[in-house]
């Protein structure tokens, strides 16, 4: 038997949700984020920092800002990717490495520039949120943060 065809076939056995098989997305990977009285619906992408998040859900930990920012230490130690980033962009869930946490940026941070958002440091990007993150806003320092796999619907 071809060896191609058995790696082609245990590719397809693997890939769970969300995961690539062979450049077809078999479904994504929904995660819910809720920060005090708001909810966030995110897709996870595909990297290996968001493939070890996916894996350690549900996490939970406390709100912190920053800014028009908002992160919490989350317990999945990764490295920092190749694409990591310092300008950020609402709308997109950084990982930061060297502190284990989040970031959801929703506007300028402290040491951003003028049309910019700043990262706190080069931050792996690990989702992309389905709802407007400004919602964020009305979140204070000290509320409890869940991350879990979305429920279908």
């Amino acid at each position: 038997m071809p060896t191609n065809y058995l790696r082609r076939r245990n590719d397809a056995v693997k890939a769970g949700p969300g995961q690539i098989d062979r450049g077809r997305r078999v479904s994504p990977r929904i995660i819910e984020i809720t920060v005090g009285g708001v909810t966030l619906r995110a897709e996870i992408l595909d990297s290996p920092t968001a493939e070890r998040l996916w894996t350690a859900l549900p996490l939970f930990s406390t709100a912190e800002r920053w800014g028009d920012a908002v992160h919490f230490e989350i317990p999945v130690p990764s490295g920092r990717e190749r694409n990591a980033r310092t300008l950020g962009e609402p709308g997109l869930i950084y990982f930061w490495s060297h502190e284990e946490r989040l970031v959801i940026p929703f506007g300028k941070t402290p040491i951003s520039r003028p049309g910019e958002v700043r990262l706190p440091a080069p931050c792996n990007i690990v989702a992309r949120s389905l709802v407007d993150t400004s919602l964020l806003k009305c979140v204070s320092p000290g509320e409890k943060v869940s991350v879990k796999a979305a429920t279908k619907g």
